[in-house]
């Protein structure tokens, strides 16, 4: 049975730390609370408890994406970052709900600030961890793919802007001595964060729900187009899904029709080498190969071709509109002539 990657270990460290980090600044900021009497200082430490289980939860999700497949779980079981990036939207979409009831209710009953100063210190320096240690998730989950370390990067860059606008309100109270400025700011970010948290959610039901990454998608056809081979005639039926890190590409692939089995099993060994060379080595490949029509010899640039029908007369394109299309390409869709044979179904 295969081991878990050094990415996926790499991931599973970070977020280890994360997690960790996540329940030091909790109490630091509750400190800053307990001195200060802030209701925006609150919030923050409100978010703060969501950061740390979310740290955990996130933590606990990149250690189950990480394990080899089964035979319950013959895709893997990367599906368990979407999960833990949807319990995390939700508890940070709760948070903002949580902080704006709390700044509401401080308009009508605003409570004394105290020990502003050393609020601003605490809470400032929890910033400064947070920015940094989210900047470090979103890069190593952009560059492994993991969306439940995205998710951990975007919530803690979220929470540190929030804590710089209740800085920043703690400091024009120290110096108007505008109580209700407390309430205002805590309140806007409140909604700031609760904004956030859909747009979490939203992702990661996306990607319970095997929806298109068009972003994917584009790139993809970008890189087959540019490593194309001669005895490619034809690519359609294509469909990209990412589960943690591992990708799984399945198209129908048209090559020559007299090719045996060993030469057209080549082409599809050739294709794999490219989609691994620019989207990493975890990938699984489903390749149906087609055996080429005679409508498509005015598509194919296979120049020595020994039994062509028609003259090469032009390249097809791969784009989004057909490439994810479940039929083979005639000459009639390159030059938009609707009187040509009609494509075959695969």
């Amino acid at each position: 049975m295969s081991q878990p990657t050094t990415d996926s270990i790499q991931n599973i460290r970070l977020q280890r730390g994360i997690a960790i980090a996540g329940a030091v600044l909790l109490v630091v900021k509750f400190v800053a609370w307990s001195l200060t009497h802030s209701v925006a200082v609150l919030t923050d430490a409100l978010e703060s408890i969501v950061n740390v289980v979310a740290g955990f939860i996130g933590l606990y999700s990149l250690h189950v994406s990480a394990q080899p497949r089964d035979a319950n779980h013959p895709y893997g079981h990367g599906k368990a970052e979407f999960l833990s990036a949807a319990i995390e939207g939700t508890l940070v979409l709760s948070a903002g709900a949580i902080i704006l009831y709390t700044a509401a209710k401080n308009f009508f009953y605003p409570q004394p600030l105290q020990a502003v100063d050393t609020g601003i210190y605490l809470v400032g320096a929890t910033a400064v961890v947070n920015w940094l240690l989210g900047s470090i998730a979103l890069r190593q989950g952009r560059k492994t793919g993991s969306l439940a370390l995205m998710a951990s990067g975007r919530h803690l860059q979220t929470d540190t802007w929030s804590t710089i606008g209740i800085i920043l309100g703690l400091v024009l109270i120290s110096f108007t001595g505008w109580q209700w400025i407390d309430a205002a700011v805590a309140f806007g970010f409140g909604a700031y964060i609760a904004v956030t948290g859909y747009r979490i959610v939203r992702k990661s039901v996306a990607g319970i729900m095997d929806e298109a990454d068009m972003e994917l998608l584009t790139k993809m056809t970008t890189v087959l187009n540019a490593a194309r081979r001669d005895a490619w005639v034809d690519l359609h039926n294509l469909r990209v899904i990412k589960y943690g890190n591992v990708l799984h590409l399945d198209c129908h692939l048209t090559v020559p029709w007299y090719f045996n089995v060993h030469q057209a099993h080549e082409e599809v060994d050739q294709l794999a080498a490219v989609v691994r060379k620019e989207f990493g080595e975890t990938l699984e490949l489903f390749v149906h190969s087609d055996g080429c029509l005679y409508f498509q010899c005015p598509l194919c640039e296979k120049r020595a071709c020994p039994v062509r029908q028609h003259p090469f007369k032009e390249k097809l394109v791969w784009t989004m509109d057909n490439i994810l299309q479940n039929e083979k390409h005639g000459w009639h869709q390159a030059s938009g002539d609707d009187t040509g044979n009609a494509a075959a179904q695969p």
